[in-house]
């Protein structure tokens, strides 16, 4: 990068930082002159930025609001926290400021280091329906990402659950998947002390370290996680009462799917590439309505969804 635009963006993050920068203090931390922060505090108010010079005895300079919005520069946990917040919004929101969320992510992950990337694609996002307007839980970014890591190395955790875990040893799971409901985020796991699969709000985690040691992934009971979660959530062992329902791997985004997903379950399947689980009330249905996504389709089950989709693919071709 060139001397004078790496020093441009040294001063833009002080300017950041905090709200009043005297010149001299510029200076020093930048190691150049008073004449020289003069200049690139004109160059960056050329590129934008809304840059107040601040009466007094040493002077100084104050990024303040202006008419419009420049770009920005953000720390690891920024972007990090901001990554987060954006494909929560991706999935949880109205359908215009999900669609702008899903863009301002897709620009985020562009420009991303590769060390922040890896710890954000570590964060599974699954989808499960379309959330309610309820509020949704406060939840830690950095618990957020510590579980989904967990998950993704296979890697056995330990945390005190809820209100009572002042009074009760640490829960010890096998970490499964991280799925959003109802504006609320869970972790789906398997509880080593009950034996039993299990569904933890992720709000109310606090985690213990260091993580117990990995451990080969257990089957989710009936196999998916799409339909063990709606039969929990629904209270019962069904997945929402289709009489036909297929899963499908799609290429496009999870976040994208997602925005357009009613009545189903969305899972990030890797770069670019989700799961997607729906029902209807015949497989020409949802063959069809699984087309509706415009993508590359790969059909994971069951065969009556495959042969539905050759069975559409005939019909249309006969179209004149």
């Amino acid at each position: 990068m060139p001397k004078t635009s790496a020093r441009l963006l040294a001063l833009l993050s002080l300017l950041q930082a905090r709200r009043d920068w005297p010149g001299t203090l510029l200076a020093d931390r930048l190691d150049i002159s008073l004449r020289t922060v003069r200049r690139d505090v004109d160059r960056l108010r050329e590129l934008g930025y809304p840059i107040a010079a601040i009466k007094g005895p040493d002077g100084g300079y104050r990024l303040s609001a202006g008419t419009e919005l420049p770009p920005l520069l953000f720390d690891d946990e920024q972007a990090v926290a901001l990554t987060i917040a954006l494909q929560v919004a991706a999935t949880t929101s109205g359908d215009t400021l999900a669609e702008a969320a899903v863009r301002a992510l897709n620009t985020i992950r562009q420009v991303m280091p590769s060390r922040l990337r890896h710890r954000v694609e570590a964060l599974r996002i699954t989808a499960v329906e379309r959330p309610t307007t309820r509020p949704a839980a406060p939840v830690d970014g950095d618990v957020l990402l510590a579980i989904s890591a967990a998950v993704h190395a296979r890697e056995t955790l330990r945390f005190d659950y809820g209100p009572e875990s002042t009074d009760t040893p640490p829960r010890r799971v096998e970490p499964h998947h991280v799925i959003t409901w109802d504006g609320r985020w869970y972790l789906i796991a398997f509880d080593l002390d009950r034996n039993d699969w299990r569904t933890f709000r992720v709000d109310r985690i606090a985690l213990r370290t260091p993580n117990g040691p990995r451990f080969t992934p257990r089957e989710i009971p009936g196999g998916d996680v799409a339909a063990y979660a709606i039969g929990k959530f629904r209270g019962s062992d069904d997945a929402g009462g289709w009489p036909c329902q297929g899963t499908v791997i799609l290429d496009l985004p999870a976040a994208t799917v997602a925005l357009y997903t009613r009545d189903g379950i969305v899972e990030e399947a890797g770069p670019g590439r989700c799961r997607l689980t729906l029902g209807s009330w015949s497989w020409p249905s949802l063959a069809a309505t699984i087309a509706r996504y415009d993508a590359d389709i790969d059909v994971v089950g069951p065969t009556e969804l495959t042969d539905a989709f050759a069975h559409l693919a005939r019909r249309f071709t006969r179209i004149n």
